[in-house]
């Protein structure tokens, strides 16, 4: 340790929290982590633009995606079992790379969760229409009535953040379980409609070859493809967010992160597959290649797979409510690594101190919780109106790929150098904790990097909005501009924390020394 830190860590001392310990096993941590990635409304709004990339090897793309996923998730693990602590990769980052890199991580987690939450609220409003026969309401994205249950579902979500860990574990596991029983069953009817030869005009005979990549017409199409999956796999991570809340804290809450990721590439596999063979990718009627479906696919599938008689009907509904329950999963599990990221910010200083006051009953972080409420409400209202409810949200779940690679990578990067006198110990620490990690970062930067370009260049047309420059004329993408914007405030955010409270920025708070700030047991 340099002189430097010997002086700063004298100055450090361990502050409790105030989490609940102990209150999630691995079964409920491993439930949070995979509900957290919402797969019924990422497969709904996703789907459509994978097969539009690349065609029917949409099923190969998600494996591939799923790749830098398990390997970054390998990272987590191993910095979780030396470090539990809720600010994951801001802490981390922060004790193996300074002060401004955590930062950039936790700054990065907090823009990727609330960007999401427009896009969640108004899937989930519009899907409380559809659940009630009110698809003319739900239908148009514009609505007053579709924006303000918008704002309601966030309150009643953050709400429920803020009664306790428990609860909203309760909860996930009602919302999940209706979640993934639906998507089987819409999978193997559909699968048992096309080898009985009942599915629609256009439907396919499975086939292995949908899982070969190298049948992908060129390598930019296999690019903005695994871009797209990369996001249908995001969220699993909660899983660590809540580390400090489940029981043997250093291992768990690893342990349910990868597990997540595995449910996650079987449900994927299966979904993608049955709904490629039923609908094939034609790009009229029901077809995956119909762009008029694009935020909506399961629906319309689900519409002609179970038929609209009394039983189709029944399941029909069913399946609008496992979208809008998965849509109520994800809202909920973004608020609370989200909380907890700002928690332990607060905790170490690197953000104003109100951000770690707690509950003293339910044990939640309460400033932290409303805040991201509060916050999410207003960008999502802002963008609804900006956009007439349309353009601009998607924009926004594009911009959300370049923070997504940036702190997934910066997590893989962050284990080996924090590892890094230890890989050469044995084998499996220098896979686990080195190889294996760096090598998912190094792919989500390459796919960071190449999404940024797509976003910026309105060629590509991978952005639903562009902005003109003014007196130079430049056109530049609205996904790129949302990025952009959101790095700036965080400058802003950063330069005024470190002048107001400048103990996290010299390293008196938060160093590879400092103690884990972690609730007493």
């Amino acid at each position: 340790m340099s002189t430097a830190e010997q002086v700063n860590t004298s100055l450090e001392q361990e502050v409790d929290k105030g989490l609940k310990s102990g209150a999630l096993g691995l079964i409920s941590t491993t439930i949070i982590a995979t509900a957290s990635v919402a797969p019924a409304y990422s497969i709904a709004a996703t789907l459509v633009f994978v097969v539009g990339a690349v065609a029917l090897q949409a099923p190969a793309v998600a494996v591939l995606a799923f790749v830098p996923m398990l390997l970054c998730s390998i990272g987590y693990s191993e910095l979780n079992k030396a470090d539990p602590d809720c600010g994951t990769t801001f802490t981390w980052a922060t004790r193996a790379f300074g002060p401004r890199t955590g930062w950039a991580g936790g700054w990065a987690i907090i823009v990727a969760d609330v960007l999401v939450m427009s896009s969640l609220a108004q899937v989930a409003s519009q899907y409380v229409f559809f659940l009630f026969n009110t698809g003319s309401i739900g239908g148009n994205a514009t609505s007053g009535w579709v924006l303000l249950v918008g704002v309601l579902w966030i309150v009643v979500m953050t709400y429920i953040c803020y009664r306790g860990i428990e609860v909203s574990a309760n909860f996930q596991k009602a919302l999940l379980a209706i979640e993934l029983v639906m998507l089987v069953v819409l999978s193997v009817t559909a699968l048992v409609k096309v080898g009985a030869g009942t599915a629609p005009p256009g439907h396919l005979t499975p086939s292995l070859s949908w899982f070969n990549p190298f049948h992908i017409a060129s390598f930019s199409a296999l690019s903005s493809g695994i871009i797209l999956m990369v996001f249908i796999y995001w969220g699993w991570d909660t899983a660590v967010a809540i580390n400090e809340e489940t029981k043997d804290k250093n291992r768990t809450p690893g342990r349910a992160a990868i597990l997540s990721t595995l449910i996650l590439l079987v449900t994927y596999a299966l979904v993608i597959l049955s709904m490629e063979a039923f609908a094939g990718i034609k790009t009229t009627g029901n077809g995956l290649g119909n762009l008029a479906h694009a935020g909506d696919v399961l629906s319309v599938q689900g519409s002609a797979i179970f038929g609209t008689g009394t039983t189709g009907s029944v399941f029909y509904h069913l399946l609008l409510l496992m979208v809008l329950s998965s849509a109520a999963a994800s809202t909920q599990t973004t608020i609370l690594p989200t909380a907890r990221t700002t928690l332990s910010m607060a905790a170490y200083k690197a953000i104003p101190p109100q951000f770690a006051k707690m509950h003293r009953r339910y044990l939640t972080p309460t400033v932290s919780t409303i805040v991201m409420g509060a916050i999410s409400i207003a960008v999502y209202v802002a963008f609804n109106y900006a956009s007439n409810g349309l353009g601009i949200i998607g924009d926004a779940v594009i911009a959300i790929g370049l923070y997504i690679a940036f702190y997934y990578g910066l997590t893989g990067f962050t284990c080996a150098w924090y590892y890094r006198r230890n890989l050469t110990s044995s084998a499996r620490n220098l896979w686990m904790q080195g190889i294996l990690p760096v090598t998912g970062g190094v792919i989500l930067y390459f796919l960071g990097g190449w999404s940024v370009w797509l976003d910026y260049d309105v060629a590509t047309e991978n952005d639903y909005t562009m902005w003109t420059v003014p007196f130079i004329h430049w056109q530049i993408g609205g996904a790129f501009v949302i990025a952009v914007v959101c790095g700036l405030v965080g400058v802003a955010g950063y330069l005024y924390c470190k002048i107001v409270n400048p103990a996290y920025f010299k390293k008196q708070t938060l160093t590879r020394a400092t103690p884990t700030l972690v609730p007493d047991e």
